[in-house]
């Protein structure tokens, strides 16, 4: 099989996983960057507040988002991007649960991807002081870029997986996770809020 995903990052307006306010999406077939794109999301609603400390990280501002699509009106475009992919991302956990909380929060289901942990994955390819994104990234070969920027960060973390397929000497995300005992994970069921009696 080949190294086939699409990495995926959030950004959150505040402490809470629901509040996604921008994605970035890159999509990788055959070890190779083929697409990529991102966007500004309105957090659903009780979610919404922009949090100074987010703010300072990422630079969206509730101002930013106004004319955005919500989270319902830009899932299908999110999942017409990734398709059928294993999504991967820089702490899987976090973005992993962006996408389920702010589904519950909207009363939809959460679409049932299977997941990589790039973090994980740097853990077991690199001899770091530091595994956040920017060193990860650049001990794959990705020089700067701007982090906290949902794209940006994306790209970065794409690049990790690719250079640990490389380095493992394996050709598919599946095989990359045996080879070095990080196992793709599928996210919990998520009940929409709706559907609660």
């Amino acid at each position: 099989m080949p190294l086939d995903f699409t990495a995926i990052d959030f950004e959150t307006a505040n402490s809470s996983p629901a509040s996604a306010c921008s994605v970035g999406l890159v999509r990788v077939r055959d070890g190779e960057v083929v697409a990529q794109t991102g966007w500004l999301i309105r957090p659903p609603a009780g979610h919404d507040v922009f949090n100074e400390w987010n703010t300072r990280i990422h630079g969206i501002r509730a101002h930013d988002v106004i004319g955005a699509a919500t989270w319902v009106q830009q899932l299908d475009r999110l999942c017409g991007f990734a398709g059928g992919d294993v999504l991967v991302a820089h702490n899987a956990g976090f973005d992993i649960n962006v996408l389920r909380r702010a589904c519950e929060a909207t009363g939809i289901a959460a679409p049932p991807y299977r997941s990589l942990c790039s973090l994980a994955v740097a853990r077991k390819t690199y001899d770091l002081d530091s595994y956040r994104l920017p060193k990860a990234a650049a001990a794959a070969g990705f020089g700067e870029f701007s982090h906290h920027d949902a794209l940006a960060d994306a790209r970065a973390c794409a690049q990790i997986i690719i250079d640990a397929a490389r380095r493992a000497g394996v050709s598919d995300v599946d095989a990359l996770g045996s080879a070095l005992s990080v196992p793709l994970t599928a996210p919990l069921a998520s009940t929409p809020e709706r559907a609660v009696a």
